[in-house]
């Protein structure tokens, strides 16, 4: 795990498969299925971390905004996203698809080594 951030209630690491360089991963240590679970607290907890890292990618990656998500379609573990927009199709809608038949592939892992460099680089800008 490539930790960015974590709290007594939460922890934040980068995905090992991310949509774009920098995507982080906010996860409540308790287990709640879906974000609809979540007590309030938690959730209120989730987007007070998730402030500053998405400042922190900003600066780090020099976009404009950083997409912020709860998605659950891979574990059904209520964890939030925020990803870097790099271009603005990086988080979309199905309905924004021409096609009838969209088919996907797993995001390629990343190395260790660039886990633990963009980890790294992220801490560096929230402890700035």
């Amino acid at each position: 795990m490539h930790k960015v951030a974590e709290s007594e209630r939460l922890v934040a690491f980068l995905d090992i498969a991310p949509v774009r360089p920098g995507h982080v991963l906010i996860v409540p240590r308790a287990h709640h299925p879906f974000f609809d679970d979540m007590p309030a607290d938690v959730a209120a907890e989730l987007v007070q971390m998730a402030q500053p890292i998405a400042r922190a990618l900003k600066r780090l990656y020099g976009v404009p905004r950083v997409a912020f998500m709860f998605t659950g379609t891979d574990v059904a573990h209520a964890h939030g996203h925020l990803i870097p927009m790099v271009e603005k199709h990086d988080v979309t809608s199905r309905r924004y698809f021409a096609e009838e038949v969209v088919t996907f592939r797993p995001l390629p892992r990343l190395a260790p080594e660039e886990l633990d460099e963009t980890a790294r680089r992220i801490r560096g800008e929230l402890s700035a």
